[in-house]
């Protein structure tokens, strides 16, 4: 029962990223053709609140869904890592027109292609942890 309120705020926020056209293929690819400034200002706004939301997180000491406070490790500080990783992700969001979230909300619109790309990302997912271990972290 406690998990249907996940799934309405995941249905409010998939509602609120079409509105915005923020799950929209030709804003994306305005975007990375740095053609308009619509889907720069929507992630902008994403992670100024994300900060804001990690930050009230710590000072409020906030529990989980356990009661336990959450603890939020720092990150490793490598450069080459997150810009490789960074790199394969935005790739991989050009050419399928949508980061992980909004493929599920693109399905549930009508765009079954997309479950192409959700098949491939779980594929990628699996490689991933079939070579975690011979990979450099």
């Amino acid at each position: 029962m406690k998990f249907i309120k996940f799934f309405l705020v995941g249905i409010f926020f998939g509602i609120v990223l079409v509105k915005s056209e923020a799950v929209s293929w030709y804003r994306i690819i305005e975007m990375f053709k740095f053609q308009s400034f619509h889907m720069y200002g929507i992630i902008g706004s994403a992670v100024v609140l994300g900060g804001l939301g990690v930050w009230l997180i710590k000072k409020m000491k906030v529990k989980n869904i356990d009661g336990k406070v959450i603890q939020i490790p720092p990150k490793e500080r490598s450069f080459t890592r997150y810009l490789f990783g960074g790199s394969i992700f935005g790739l991989g969001w050009a050419l399928a027109g949508a980061c992980p979230g909004p493929m599920y909300i693109l399905v549930g619109t009508g765009v079954f292609s997309m479950l192409i790309v959700i098949a491939a990302a779980i594929l990628g997912t699996f490689a991933y942890g079939v070579l975690k271990n011979k990979l450099p972290h």
